[in-house]
């Protein structure tokens, strides 16, 4: 018996570099709307942004810039967090507890925009108008924050936001 080997024909051939040429085509022609969905280098970078806290003292509070927002980093003393924990959830707006919005007591980072129109409160430098609770004021349309970053008075319908943190060391804060 005799095996016939069968060779391949001019019509495959151009079928199959045909295919090839198309599909190289495509994605040439694809790839600048691939790459445009990618973040750009400068964005990229912002992704993230370490704060030293060690030269801030017990009261202070600085602002720093992460993604184009400012940041509220606020070192509360233990008198405050007493204070902000004693206190009944139950009648806030937006219930949470400062157990929750922190991952040590005595720091609070915030994203530093109002909920309400994205105005940026009140209460980082000294002598700011802080709302009848201590926290930060929204002058805009009077909404108050407490010490933990949540609404307690005014058209703000949530808490201040709270950024992805972290503590690299005990004086090092990565947010993002």
């Amino acid at each position: 018996m005799s095996t016939i080997v069968s060779q391949p024909k001019r019509r495959d051939i151009l079928l199959l570099g045909t295919t090839a040429v198309g599909l190289s085509g495509t994605a040439l022609a694809l790839w600048p709307f691939i790459d445009s969905t990618m973040p750009a280098k400068d964005v990229a970078a912002l992704a993230t942004t370490e704060v030293d806290i060690s030269p801030i003292e017990e009261g202070q509070r600085i602002t720093v810039i992460w993604r184009g927002k400012p940041v509220f980093i606020d070192y509360r003393s233990e008198n405050t967090v007493q204070k902000i924990r004693s206190e009944k959830i139950e009648d806030l707006r937006d219930p949470q507890t400062d157990q929750d919005r922190v991952q040590k007591a005595q720091w609070l980072v915030a994203i530093g925009v109002c909920t309400h129109l994205g105005c940026i409160p009140m209460g980082q430098k000294e002598g700011d108008p802080r709302g009848d609770w201590g926290g930060w004021f929204c002058p805009c349309h009077g909404s108050h924050y407490d010490q933990s970053g949540r609404i307690r008075k005014g058209p703000a319908p949530r808490n201040l936001a709270i950024p992805p943190y972290t503590f690299k060391a005990n004086d090092i804060l990565q947010i993002g």
